[in-house]
């Protein structure tokens, strides 16, 4: 089945001019103005995404909100949006594990120049019952994800900003490992505490942008802008921009770091009758170096990178999910009491 957007809820046009309106209006300006203010109150000045990210989903896929605040559907045909950002978020200083603004250069405590800091902001799935399990992973078509970051977070470079748009669509087979990974957690996580607590509520599922789980879900980016100056004077550049009508199953799935896999892995990638997917994803070397690094005891990741530096979607289909990510039926049935 195709993972084709409904035409009959396609409704707002002009849909980049207005995105970058949005994203100066509701999100760039008044983050300005809160950094402003947070070097004299020293509170953070953390963009909520929650609600923004709803207006910014409807303007990616041309579609209305169905105007029930945050107890119906997200969108008029029925999608499910998330939002995270890791923009601004709360940092800590490694020497007096004081709180740090990510604003501040040096710890405000100590002194300290030795900072942790975060990026670790996910998309949170609330799922409390099997009927809420199908909803969201058979009878909801889309699975909308949006992101904010840094793209230079390791050169920490905070004055640019990334937002990212990504795709999970139940009608379409290559992304049937997003309904495993949320059963799992049902089966295996929610009502195992229920039967441990019942009066305590487990919380919800972390689905964690950038990770294995993730890339093996085979997300389909359907937007991304870059923010440069964002702390002084933002500005906006849209590098992709998806067209609503476009059948999503015809676009390519994200590519995954090799970083992210383990040995078993490896050894699966680069077994000889695999030889024909992952050769011609080899970035340098031969497909015999790539099982030459499996003779090892750990995986040398930067030979790796070097040779195989990213997977597509047909060498995703080689693995599996990772045993935290597989679904353990119980061996009697639930019972609140």
């Amino acid at each position: 089945m195709p993972a084709l957007p409904n035409p009959e809820y396609l409704k707002i046009e002009d849909n980049e001019k207005q995105i970058l309106k949005l994203l100066d209006q509701l999100v760039l300006a008044p983050r300005v103005k809160a950094l402003e203010w947070s070097h004299v109150t020293k509170q953070t000045p953390n963009m909520k995404i929650g609600y923004p990210g709803q207006h910014l989903a409807s303007l990616i896929t041309g579609v209305h909100g169905s105007r029930t605040g945050a107890r119906g559907d997200d969108l008029e045909d029925g999608s499910e949006v998330k939002s995270c950002s890791r923009v601004d978020q709360l940092d800590s200083c490694k020497d007096c594990s004081n709180k740090v603004l990510r604003i501040e250069a040096v710890c405000p405590h100590c002194g300290s120049e030795n900072l942790k800091r975060m990026d670790d902001s996910k998309w949170l799935f609330t799922v409390k019952t099997e009927d809420e399990l199908k909803l969201l992973t058979e009878d909801i078509e889309r699975v909308f994800l949006t992101i904010a970051d840094y793209p230079n977070f390791s050169a920490n470079d905070f004055e640019t900003i990334r937002f990212q748009a990504f795709e999970i669509w139940n009608t379409d087979v290559r992304h049937e490992h997003f309904k495993t990974i949320m059963s799992n957690y049902y089966y295996k996580i929610f009502l195992e505490h229920i039967k441990k607590n019942p009066n305590k509520t487990p919380a919800p599922k972390n689905f964690w942008p950038y990770s294995y789980q993730f890339y093996l879900c085979n997300p389909i980016k359907v937007f991304q802008a870059t923010v440069s100056d964002a702390n002084t004077e933002p500005k906006v550049e849209i590098d992709l921009f998806v067209d609503p009508s476009k059948d999503r199953s015809e676009l390519t799935a994200e590519s995954m770091p090799t970083s992210l896999i383990n040995m078993d892995e490896l050894k699966i990638l680069s077994m000889e009758e695999n030889r024909n997917i992952i050769e011609p994803q080899l970035n340098s070397g031969t497909f015999d170096d790539l099982r030459d690094l499996t003779e090892k005891k750990t995986i040398n990741k930067k030979k790796l990178v070097q040779l195989l530096p990213f997977i597509n979607q047909d060498a995703r289909a080689l693995l599996d999910l990772r045993d935290t990510d597989k679904i353990a039926i119980a061996k009697t049935a639930y019972k609140r009491r």
